[in-house]
């Protein structure tokens, strides 16, 4: 085995830290590596595909893979999101088959616990909602309100809370998650005291406040007694809006309940903090949150911090930080992370960009994807593996056209298989759409997907890279290719097309209208007036209005949309990109659709009223749609007659479908699994049919108050 060290900065650094056994209560991890709670959008609707999830990741070295919030009861209903529920027994095979699978490959399984108490609306049960006060529910805008509890209610959670438990135990879980944490879970919110208004034994003060965690954390280490190490997910406080307590209060909650775990999971602030994009956070930023809080308990720690380099892990550990390397989107990115520092192989690691594509799954109720890893939710449904793709089929010489996302994995993947392969650029450089993108502001993490496919590209000998070769369809005719895939990438369009004008906009001659590729390419606008125009509605529109911004342009951002950016409500942006905005300088005006484009104004109608405006400007920058640049491709099939060698020419990526990074890196990924394949639909787990009547006696339980649910 290769010495897990490396020289850093004149310096040896070893890394066998990280692969110290840690002892967790009764059970022992055998690394420092913990996957910790995450969502994926799969949940209870596809529990086998979660279990090949977690499973790829306990085979990629993870001492401890978790589970995502599991709701222990019907009045813990988040529908419309797709978590895991153990509601009943009913409900421990599918959970059950998750631990089986981490188990497999000799990891510890953790399931999070949770009732979600104001965060859950119950829109499915349509029971009625209850927290520790009576008050609307928190987390979306439902209009529903929570009733507030009673100390018979309290005592039915805390019995709701010990079954689940138990369940748990049934399944074969190894770690038990009292969850208090993200602004989610009723015990975080007796302990706010925003959230909490009562008085009495559970209310008033901290102490107080803190007394359902206290009893909910001594019933589950009862329960567990020597089977099952039980942790502790805390809101780590500092003012954030959705934990509301201070670090004060944060120190004294660790203080008194210090000895009741056998673990801490300290979470910095709400999901939206502790899932901090890289646009507006760099690795680590939650050390500041949970330093020193390891010196208030004897029990080991856990936390995250976007964790891709081994040094800054090591560093954790020896300063005393914490006691395990937290991940839970440096996982998805890389399920085999901890193999590959444990092999010497840190140039392979599929480093995560923190772009949130991950967390969109769930806000989407969408099974996990990942924009490094086109693998992740593909493990049981299509049967993808993060490191291993099954030999090649055929003697095939490929050819790719583009090194653009799609390119870069089609090419990589190919070779991977075996493939003899010719990947052509027609610039100088690898990357495509996001070498371009990756020098914008906030999105310089983006480059790693560039980074890690070069890397694995220069190690395969059956890849050919040629750099400045544009193809046509003679070029590609005069060789012995079998398989073409055009990976030509997408140009946005000039014309105003788009959600909001199908048909495109009147736009004067004398206009000057500018896309994100003239910005690419250096060309700025001709006056110090611009007006950005997003029909989009990712984040690219707000990012050249930043870039513009910081230029020195007088920047107005206009969209129909009620927001600005309004889809990265689903990667947890949404607020800050407004703020940055805001920040930057730059004037809004949403719900604004354009009429039409003058010489010097954009001209623009209320989407609700129709009222009409003019905005003086220089120059416009249209953000609207795209077109697949696939002229190759149709070329190539409109000459099939010709063909000598060629079998097949196929488009993918952008030149395909214009969408994300994550599916054009997808669609690589997708071309080079199936080419000489028989196409097959992807698995899905089938519900299937209640044999009993709903009235029937064992199909029945109870809620608080004794209603039949």
């Amino acid at each position: 085995m290769p010495d897990r060290a490396e020289l850093w900065h004149g310096c040896l650094v070893s890394y066998d830290v990280l692969f110290e056994p840690v002892a967790i209560g009764p059970v022992v991890a055998r690394n420092r590596f913990f996957q910790v709670p995450h969502c994926n959008g799969m949940g209870y609707r596809d529990p086998s595909a979660e279990a090949a999830m977690r499973g790829v990741k306990a085979e990629g070295g993870w001492a401890v893979v978790c589970t995502e919030e599991t709701e222990i009861d019907p009045s813990s209903d988040l529908t419309p999101s797709i978590e895991l529920r153990l509601w009943d027994d009913r409900d421990v095979p599918a959970v059950a088959r998750i631990a089986e699978r981490i188990h497999e490959h000799g990891a510890l399984a953790g399931i999070e616990l949770v009732h979600n108490g104001l965060h859950a609306a119950n829109l499915m049960s349509r029971i009625a909602p209850m927290g520790p006060s009576a008050l609307p529910v928190v987390g979306s805008n439902h209009p529903v309100q929570a009733r507030a509890m009673t100390l018979a209610d309290i005592a039915s959670l805390r019995e709701m809370h010990r079954a689940a438990v138990r369940r748990a135990l049934t399944a074969g879980y190894d770690l038990i998650y009292v969850y208090a944490a993200h602004g989610y879970g009723m015990l975080e919110h007796f302990l706010s005291p925003q959230h909490n208004h009562r008085s009495g034994a559970y209310g008033g003060t901290l102490i107080n406040r803190a007394r359902l965690l206290r009893e909910v954390l001594s019933d589950t280490r009862e329960l567990c007694d020597g089977k099952a190490a039980v942790a502790c997910r805390l809101g780590v406080g500092g003012g954030a809006d959705e934990t509301a307590l201070s670090a004060a209060e944060t120190r004294e909650v660790v203080h008194e309940l210090r000895d009741l775990p056998d673990l801490w999971d300290f979470v910095a602030g709400p999901w939206s903090l502790d899932s901090n994009t890289s646009r507006f956070g760099p690795e680590g930023e939650q050390e500041a949150a949970v330093r020193g809080l390891k010196s208030l308990t004897s029990k080991p720690v856990v936390g995250v911090g976007r964790f891709t380099s081994p040094d800054a892990m090591v560093r954790q550990i020896r300063t005393g930080i914490m006691d395990f390397i937290g991940a839970a989107r440096p996982s998805i990115a890389d399920p085999f992370l901890p193999a590959k520092i444990r092999d010497g192989r840190l140039d392979e690691i599929r480093e995560c960009i923190g772009c949130n594509i991950c967390v969109s799954g769930d806000h989407t109720q969408s099974p996990i994807r990942c924009t490094q890893n086109p693998s992740m939710g593909e493990e049981w449904r299509r049967g993808w593996h993060p490191e291993r793709l099954r030999p090649k089929d055929s003697d095939a010489h490929v050819l790719v056209v583009g090194a653009g996302p799609a390119g870069l994995e089609a090419a990589m993947s190919l070779g991977r298989r075996g493939y003899r392969v010719t990947l052509t650029e027609r610039s100088r450089a690898l990357g495509g759409r996001v070498r371009q993108e990756a020098v914008l502001p906030g999105l310089a993490a983006w480059i790693r997907v560039v980074d890690h496919r070069e890397t694995i590209l220069a190690k395969l000998p059956t890849v050919d890279v040629y750099f400045e070769s544009a193809m046509t369809a003679d070029d590609v005719l005069e060789h012995d290719f079998t398989h073409v895939a055009v990976a030509t990438g997408s140009r946005w369009r000039a014309d105003g097309v788009g959600r909001a004008h199908p048909l495109g906009l009147p736009i004067d001659l004398a206009a000057q209208v500018l896309t994100p590729e003239d910005l690419f390419s250096g060309l700025r606008p001709r006056g110090p007036r611009v007006v950005v125009y997003d029909d989009d509605h990712y984040y690219l529109a707000a990012v050249l209005a930043e870039l513009l911004a910081l230029e020195g342009f007088t920047v107005e951002l206009v969209t129909p949309a009620a927001s600005v950016s309004e889809w990265t409500a689903n990667t947890m942006e949404l607020a800050k990109i407004r703020r940055r905005v805001i920040e930057a300088g730059i004037t809004v005006h949403t719900s604004r659709s354009a009429l039409s484009l003058a010489a010097d104004a954009l001209h623009t109608a209320c989407v609700f009223t129709g009222t009409q405006r003019s905005h003086p400007t220089d120059t416009v920058v249209l953000v609207t749609a795209r077109l697949p640049v696939d002229d190759l491709a149709h070329s190539l099939l409109a000459r099939q007659p010709h063909w000598s060698h060629l079998r097949s020419v196929r488009a993918i990526g952008d030149a395909f479908a214009p969408s994300t990074i994550a599916a054009a890196i997808w669609s690589g990924r997708d071309y080079a699994e199936t080419l000489d394949a028989m196409p097959t639909p992807f698995r899905r787990e089938i519900t299937s049919l209640e044999s009993r009547s709903p009235g029937a006696a064992s199909d029945r339980s109870r809620q608080p108050g004794g209603r039949p649910r």
